[in-house]
């Protein structure tokens, strides 16, 4: 049986960045735009290749490989993720998304009356249904912190810290409290950093929802930190296949997790957990959770590869990655005569987004008999949802559009397969799109 991993690597002459990288490594529709990485991610051809490899290795002698061969690759996996979380390599496991990693967490606590779970109005929809359903189910309640950009980091400490304290003031004890690296709307860097120390000055659990995170900022600083979870999906900014997030937890904190979701065969009552050490139960029970198609997991280090030898390692890449986000977006308001989201101190692009507001201006009721070239209020949502539609329908591409904060936002990533011009397209797109908008109203009025 040959080992997969031998051999030199598949790819190993850096290619520039922008166009001649998305023609040259990645497998794009030649009339895609592809402005949208950190919904869904995307991986190169090499590391497409090796997955297809390992397929068909697991069809041509399945027990052997799923039994014997894979138990290896997948420890070689977690040697190779661990490091860039500053982690030990049995302090981390690989799960299918950040949702179920988010739920394997939540849904092992224990929860007793009074207490709370902690988290800020930008949380990430399903986390906070997560949340919901929890509130169901257990004793534990949710507490939302409202938050409104462009904030602050101080200011959002200040809020973290009220919160606590009003949540004690009413005799309950915050459990646990989630937060993020990087919001997914708005694409901003949070203080995460910052609000750890935090939770651990009032003996609060702190779970690290990263699904911006591996592959997007530098991590190796993470243990350093000692959040007491930490969540971050790998296919996202990593460039490994869908399917694919890792969990960190500290060896401090592995007998909180009982079990996977679903309950897998490394399950073991509590009688029978006590004769093992915390540390092999934890990394036991995600080994092999189902039958599903784990390669992904196994694709890590090929993705690596790709990075550290076609593009120049994991520096270089957030390096473009955070300035063609910068200079991009930076462009795209010029050329629609907006603005980009910043606070007053400059953290918030801080990371591989940029987030341009529209040219559209909104009109709460109507002016003299109409609404003058305005978007009512009302029909806010509905002409956000009606830009992105456009930009799938008519211009092969998906350009996230949000009403916030009482304007239009988008939503742009940066990534090593775009260059300026395509920015610059995205913004002709969109003011062709807001023309549109404000000749339909007034055409309505």
């Amino acid at each position: 049986m040959r080992i997969l991993h031998d051999g030199p690597p598949t790819v190993t002459a850096v290619t520039p960045f922008g166009r001649e990288m998305r023609q040259a490594h990645f497998n794009f529709a030649p009339s895609y735009t592809p402005l949208n990485h950190g919904s869904f991610g995307a991986f190169p051809s090499s590391v497409r290749e090796y997955q297809r490899t390992l397929r068909c290795e697991t069809e041509a002698r399945p027990d052997t490989f799923i039994r014997f061969i894979y138990p290896r690759l997948l420890r070689e996996s977690r040697e190779a993720v661990a490091p860039l979380l500053g982690a030990e390599t049995d302090e981390v496991v690989f799960v299918p998304n950040a949702l179920t990693a988010i739920n394997t967490v939540l849904r092992n606590l224990i929860y007793r009356s009074g207490d709370v779970i902690l988290y800020f109005s930008t949380i990430y929809d399903a986390c906070l249904k997560t949340i919901q359903c929890l509130e169901e189910t257990t004793r534990v309640k949710g507490y939302c912190i409202d938050l409104m950009y462009p904030a602050d980091d101080d200011e959002i400490v200040d809020l973290f810290r009220t919160a606590i304290l009003e949540i004690q003031s009413q005799g309950r004890s915050v459990k646990l409290a989630m937060f993020d690296t990087v919001l997914t709307f708005p694409g901003v860097r949070f203080p995460w950093e910052r609000l750890v120390p935090v939770c651990r000055e009032y003996g609060i659990l702190s779970c690290i929802d990263g699904a911006h995170g591996v592959g997007h900022i530098d991590l190796r600083h993470l243990a350093q930190v000692e959040p007491d979870f930490f969540i971050s999906n790998c296919y996202k900014w990593l460039m490994v296949p869908r399917g694919c997030a890792v969990l960190y937890v500290p060896y401090r904190n592995q007998a909180l997790i009982r079990t996977t979701y679903p309950t897998a065969e490394g399950y073991l009552p509590h009688a029978e957990r006590e004769t093992k050490s915390s540390a092999s139960y934890f990394v036991n029970l995600f080994d092999k959770v189902s039958t599903i198609d784990t390669t992904p997991y196994i694709c890590v280090i090929e993705a690596l590869k790709f990075r550290d030898h076609v593009c120049g390692g994991e520096e270089r890449v957030r390096d473009y990655c955070k300035t063609i986000a910068r200079e991009g977006g930076e462009l795209m308001a010029a050329m629609m005569g907006t603005e980009i989201l910043e606070n007053k101190t400059g953290t918030l692009r801080d990371c591989c987004f940029t987030n341009v507001k529209l040219p559209l201006e909104i009109a709460e009721e109507q002016q003299g008999g109409g609404y003058r070239g305005k978007v009512p209020a009302k029909d806010a949502k509905a002409v956000a949802d009606w830009i992105t539609k456009m930009t799938v329908d008519e211009f092969d591409t998906f350009i996230a559009t949000r009403y916030y904060a009482g304007a239009f936002w988008v939503r742009i990533s940066g990534q090593v397969y775009l260059e300026r011009v395509d920015f610059e397209w995205a913004a002709n797109v969109l003011l062709d799109l807001c023309g549109r908008v404000r000749n339909g109203i007034l055409h309505l009025s």
